[in-house]
């Protein structure tokens, strides 16, 4: 028949363990301060991870100063774009009108201004120009330095302009 019982030997290595800690301990002086852990040599690792982290810091922030100029950029070509266009609807108006087919106009745009120059052949004309280009789209405010051309023959006031004279 056999037996179920088995030896266990680990108490006899434990006491053993336990009487060598306490010898150990009792051959310490006790008058000493407490030893500080050693410090590390700062590895290579470390010093690798640092210097990819400065890296990594500075591209991020050439990034968002690239990204902000970019889109400073972009506002101003975008408000060029605008200004073009409005320039462009306020110039093919003044054109293509019948009214003002003889006339000189130069115009400029900026800020949401048309400032018309040149010279027109009567009061009419200098009127429907300036009436063109407030009702443009995109203008706030017109300009106008236009003058009527003198001695011409179309200087004749038509009859919106002959009750102011």
């Amino acid at each position: 028949m056999m037996s179920n019982q088995r030896r266990v030997i680990v108490p006899a290595t434990l006491s053993l363990a336990l009487a060598a800690g306490t010898w150990l301990s009792a051959q310490e002086p006790k008058d000493l301060p407490p030893t500080p852990p050693p410090q590390q040599p700062r590895g290579v690792g470390e010093a690798i991870g640092e210097t990819v982290d400065g890296v990594v810091q500075g591209l991020k922030r050439g990034a968002r100063a690239t990204s902000e100029t970019l889109q400073g950029q972009y506002q101003r070509a975008r408000t060029s774009v605008h200004e073009m266009g409005v320039q462009a609807r306020v110039y093919s108006r003044l054109h293509w009108d019948k009214d003002l087919n003889d006339s000189k106009i130069d115009l400029e745009f900026k800020d949401g201004t048309v400032t018309l120059r040149g010279s027109v052949k009567t009061l009419r004309a200098k009127a429907k120009a300036v009436e063109l280009a407030r009702d443009t789209v995109g203008v706030e405010r017109v300009d106008e330095h236009l003058t009527i051309e003198p001695d011409s023959p179309g200087d004749q006031a038509g009859p919106a302009d002959k009750s102011k004279t």
